[in-house]
């Protein structure tokens, strides 16, 4: 069961998905997995709303396909969404919902959408070349990132509310507010027209909450 904080998040994106005019079958909240932030995938998705995606990343962790398999299996019980992140053959083998491409393999994008024209496809752009490439390519949503001071990369600039509204516009595709998104971040992400948001460590705090 979801706790009260995911609760209160997904509502938050929820009600951004809408201002953007989510009429797309795309999750308004999605947990990238983070193994160092998250030490448990599984238990972080079991506690996502139903309707929430999930982006394996943690690309170097140890019985990845593995976790991929336990994440789509829960993934079916649990009514979400489970994309690979930049591993096609792992996200065919585990029958996933399909991949997340890090900014660098976004010029895949076009023949992934050929092989696989059901498969939902985002990608990672941290500018607006990137955004633009995302789009032309064939990406479904792009997740901008980091958009507020997050522990993922500390001490690291961010974008804040203005430079993200200023990438959204024209951006050509849904487009997910990712780095220290929480229930308190979010609220500053009201106007922007973004599609929702990506989260990490609000997963983490849910479960304790």
């Amino acid at each position: 069961m979801a706790s009260t904080k995911l609760i209160s998040l997904w509502r938050a994106a929820s009600a951004l998905h809408r201002r953007a005019g989510g009429d797309d079958g795309l999750p308004p909240l999605w947990f990238m997995t983070d193994a160092r932030r998250v030490p448990d995938p599984i238990a972080a998705a079991g506690a996502l709303p139903r309707g929430a995606g999930v982006i394996l990343r943690d690309y170097d962790a140890p019985g990845r396909a593995d976790l991929a398999t336990r994440l789509v299996r829960l993934s079916r019980k649990r009514g979400l969404l489970v994309l690979v992140a930049g591993d096609v053959s792992l996200a065919e083998a585990v029958g996933a919902d399909g991949v997340h491409l890090p900014q660098w393999l976004i010029p895949r994008a076009g023949m992934i959408r050929r092989r696989h024209p059901r498969w939902l496809l985002t990608a990672a752009a941290h500018d607006r070349k990137a955004l633009r490439r995302a789009a032309s390519a064939g990406a479904h949503a792009a997740f901008v990132s980091p958009v507020f001071s997050t522990a993922s990369h500390p001490g690291a600039p961010y974008l804040g509310p203005a430079k993200l509204s200023a990438l959204v516009r024209g951006s050509g595709i849904p487009v997910y507010a990712l780095g220290g998104v929480d229930t308190e971040s979010v609220r500053r992400l009201r106007g922007m027209g973004v599609a929702g948001v990506g989260v990490i460590g609000a997963v983490a705090e849910g479960l304790s909450d």
